[in-house]
């Protein structure tokens, strides 16, 4: 079964259509001043357009502000928001009662004992997204091009809903499949020329690649 798709940290129309496209389910705008692939909330809010209807508008944000939160949900009109901080339970229940909208909650992972962390946020976020550590020194919390080991994953019941994420690309990403099942997978660093730049010709490798991997395997003997 294919997975829900999200491209993340796009920046230009021409990499959004090819997206959409290709059939992304969800399309990611980063509103974190640190990364490659920072947007301003108002500049999103005018590529989004086209995407409405299409595809769910997620907005990422990292240990926001209610200000700031204030801002991209006026201007983008996200369908979903994205956390990629440090925020507690209660912070993402309170984001949800104010903007009456669901919350993905990324985790970062490296060891089992991240996984741990997730217990406290279900029933609370509507969905989890798991993401490497950043490497040392590295100041982003996601689109670093590294992965963790995804066995890791095994132990999660199938009811906890999560798109995997942390270094996917064209060349992985039908061994991510294989070991995890995901029911979601969100690449960003993955489909780039250069940090924060989409390649078209990338996205379109990503969904070829996927779709090969979603394949139904031939029948032995036939």
């Amino acid at each position: 079964m294919k997975p829900d798709i999200k491209i993340c940290g796009l920046k230009s129309a021409e990499a959004i259509d090819c997206a959409l496209k290709r059939g992304a389910s969800h399309i990611g705008f980063i509103f974190f001043e640190k990364s490659p692939r920072y947007i301003e909330p108002d500049v999103a809010g005018k590529l989004a357009e086209p995407i409405r209807g299409k595809a769910k508008i997620v907005a990422v944000a990292v240990n926001p502000t209610s200000d700031e939160l204030d801002e991209i949900v006026e201007l983008l009109k996200p369908d979903m928001i994205q956390l990629h901080g440090d925020e507690s339970p209660e912070r993402v229940l309170t984001i949800k009662a104010v903007y009456g909208l669901p919350v993905m909650k990324a985790f970062s992972v490296r060891s089992a004992d991240d996984l741990k962390r997730v217990e406290a946020y279900i029933g609370i976020a509507d969905r989890f997204l798991f993401d490497a550590k950043p490497p040392k020194g590295s100041e982003l919390p996601g689109g670093n091009g590294v992965s963790f080991d995804w066995s890791l994953l095994g132990w999660l019941d199938d009811s906890v809903d999560y798109m995997l994420s942390g270094g996917l690309n064209k060349d992985n990403i039908a061994e991510a499949l294989a070991i995890t099942k995901a029911p979601g997978i969100d690449v960003s660093s993955g489909v780039e020329s250069a940090p924060g730049v989409k390649s078209v010709a990338m996205i379109d490798e990503f969904f070829d690649a996927v779709e090969t991997a979603c394949e139904p395997q031939a029948a032995s003997g036939s």
